[in-house]
This record gives C-alpha cells, sequence and structure tokens, in this order.
C-alpha cells in the first residue's frame, strides 16, 4: 500500500461515487458499493486502492494486482483478472485524475508549514497592508506596504511579498518564494523558491562598460496559473510580463522581461524564454527548450523537449531540433543523416537516400 503518512486517507469513495464523478462505466461483475479510500500503482496497490491500466507493457504487473479496482479502457477489458473489480473508459488517465483528486483532496495544493490559520506572531505584516479575511500568514512570510491578499489565501514561512503587489482569492504562495511588481489573480500556485517580479536582464555597452537598462514593468499572473518550485518571471522593461489564465509551468523555468505567455499553457521544466516572446494560447513547450529573444509562437503550436527555438511557429504547428524546424522537416532530415552515417559517404546523384 501506498504510504499515506503526508496524505492521511479519508472515508473514501464507492465505485458508484467513483463512477458518477468520472463518467467510467461499472465493469462486469464489480460491486458499485465497493469502497476505495486511495490510489496506488499497479504493483504496490492495496484492497482499498484504486489504480489504473492503459499499456499492455504492465500486463504482468495487472495479472498479479491487489488492487481494489482498476480504471481500464475498453479495448484492454479483456486483460482483467478473473475477479477484480474495474472501471470501464477511454479516458483513462483523465479518469483516474478525477477520481485522485476527489480521494486526496490535500494533495492538490500546497498546505500549511504547520497546518495552523491566520496571522503568525512571527510574521512581519507592514500596518498598510490589506488582509481580507481567511488569510493565512505563516511565521517569518514578510508582508510590505500596501500590499493586498484575498480572502482564502495562504502564505507561508519564509515568503516575501514586496511592497503594492496584490494576490487574489485562494492563492497558496509557497515557503521562500519572493514577489514583486506583481499582480495575481485568484487561485494561483507558486510552489517553493519561486521568483516573480525581479529586475530582468538588460544592458547596454557603454564608455563605462555594460551599463544597466532600467526594467519599470510589471508582472500579471491571471487567474487560475500554477507555477513549479524555483522557477523565475522577469517583471517587464517598458512594458508587462503576463502569464495567461490557467497557463501551468514547471520547476526550473526561466521567463524573461516583456514575454507574454497565452491561456492553458504548458511549460515543462527547464525551459528557458528571452525577452519579447509572445506565445499563444493552448501551447505547449518540452523540458530544457530554449527561446530566442522576440520569437512569436501561434496558438496550440507544440514545441519538443531541448529544442533550440530562433523563428516564429505558426499556429498549430509542431517543431523540434536546434535549430528548431517543422518536426517532418526535422526528422527527414535526421533519417538522411543516419543513413549517411551507415555508408559512411553521401549519396551519389539519383541515389535513392
Amino acid at each position: 500500500m501506498p504510504d499515506t503518512a503526508f496524505f492521511p486517507r479519508g472515508a473514501g469513495l464507492s465505485l458508484n461515487d467513483v463512477s458518477r464523478l468520472t463518467g467510467c462505466e461499472i465493469g462486469e461483475g464489480t460491486d458499485p458499493d465497493l469502497v476505495v479510500t486511495g490510489i496506488g500503482p499497479l504493483d504496490h496497490a492495496a484492497a482499498s486502492d484504486l489504480s489504473f491500466f492503459d499499456n499492455p507493457r504492465y500486463a504482468d504487473q495487472l495479472a498479479s494486482t491487489r488492487a481494489g479496482c482498476v480504471i481500464v479502457a475498453p479495448k484492454h477489458r479483456h486483460l482483467l483478472p478473473d475477479g477484480l473489480a474495474s472501471l470501464v473508459t477511454p479516458q483513462v488517465q483523465g479518469a483516474f485524475a478525477a477520481a485522485g483528486r476527489a480521494l486526496h483532496p490535500a494533495a492538490l495544493t500546497p498546505q500549511s508549514t504547520y497546518g495552523s490559520t491566520g496571522i503568525s506572531p512571527q510574521a512581519a505584516v507592514h500596518p498598510t497592508a490589506r488582509l481580507e479575511e481567511d488569510v493565512t500568514i505563516e511565521a517569518f512570510a514578510s508582508i510590505g506596504p500596501g500590499v493586498a491578499i484575498g480572502r482564502g489565501t495562504l502564505v507561508a514561512s519564509g515568503a516575501v511579498i514586496a511592497a503594492n503587489c496584490s494576490v487574489g482569492r485562494n492563492c497558496r504562495i509557497g515557503a521562500q518564494v519572493s514577489l514583486s511588481n506583481a499582480l495575481l489573480g485568484d487561485r494561483v500556485i507558486l510552489h517553493p523558491g519561486v521568483k516573480i517580479g525581479q529586475d530582468g536582464f538588460g544592458y547596454v555597452p557603454g564608455p563605462a562598460g555594460i551599463e544597466k537598462v532600467v526594467q519599470v514593468g510589471r508582472v500579471i499572473i491571471q487567474d487560475d496559473v500554477e507555477i513549479g518550485a524555483n522557477s523565475t518571471i522577469d517583471r517587464g522593461a517598458v512594458r508587462d510580463t503576463v502569464i495567461g489564465e490557467g497557463t501551468k509551468i514547471d520547476n526550473q523555468v526561466q521567463i524573461g522581461h516583456n514575454v507574454t505567455i497565452g491561456r492553458f499553457c504548458i511549460i515543462v521544466a527547464q525551459v528557458g524564454i528571452s525577452g519579447s516572446c509572445k506565445i499563444g494560447d493552448g501551447v505547449m513547450i518540452g523540458g530544457q527548450a530554449g527561446i530566442s529573444g522576440h520569437v512569436t509562437i501561434g496558438d496550440r503550436a507544440q514545441i519538443a523537449a531541448t529544442a533550440g527555438l530562433e523563428s516564429d511557429v505558426p499556429p498549430g504547428e509542431r517543431w523540434g531540433g536546434i535549430p528548431a524546424r517543422p518536426v517532418r522537416q526535422w526528422m527527414r532530415e535526421i533519417k538522411v543523416l543516419s543513413n549517411l552515417t551507415k555508408r559512411g559517404r553521401a549519396p551519389k546523384v539519383g541515389e535513392d537516400e
């Protein structure tokens, strides 16, 4: 059974409840009143756990699982061992995620370090700060003058919110977060170590050496944005840096000044986005991709992991490689180079590549 020391189990849900929640069909021979209290992987789940199966590679684990119930796709029902309770849906991972949110709600957002509420006497809150009711400020957090914090927000230990920042309602500001020159919407989650609003990297050569360019913009983070641990977002130089509604940013991502990111984007760990880029809605950027300054990425485009992007990407296209280009072109070039390497020579005129 998965260790639940950090996320204790509650009363659980019946499979009938899970079915209504997720839209799953209750499998043949499955007791709809069976109760599950947690989630777990096939090879470690116990009788009180809900698990899932969506890859035949793990058929051996499915055959020997001790899970109480498994969510499975219709095409994999024939692999279920006799007597194993099941919930059936074409959207296996989505259903498992929905069930997990219901079974472990405390895992959805960062929780209070001390399990306390209210304003700690060890927190530093400026008298001009405006806090709505039900705000929690933990020990050693620092709230500057003119700061506004909305109802239901948690500011964890060691976080610093500088002067005149605004934080919306039901936000989670993690431990050691630094927030300056920024406006946050509602339900924003900043994981530990996030740094937002510091000046961007701007310098020009001058007669005395390298001279600094002032950065006088802000960072605007819209509703339901989540930003992973130790990511950094620079404030704008002469315009704002903007992160659109519902966008999810992984750990250790760097976003430069004046960048605008659209709604419902996904940006994976260690991506670097240089200044003044414009990223549309629904864009997905794979891990460790690097994006040069002043690049525009169209709506719903996808950038492959480790890509080096130097030019604009039209909406809906998939690019990868260094320098990045359309994925099909990139794959053709890789195939040609692979064939050349195998042959040890260049193809002759008219010879099939």
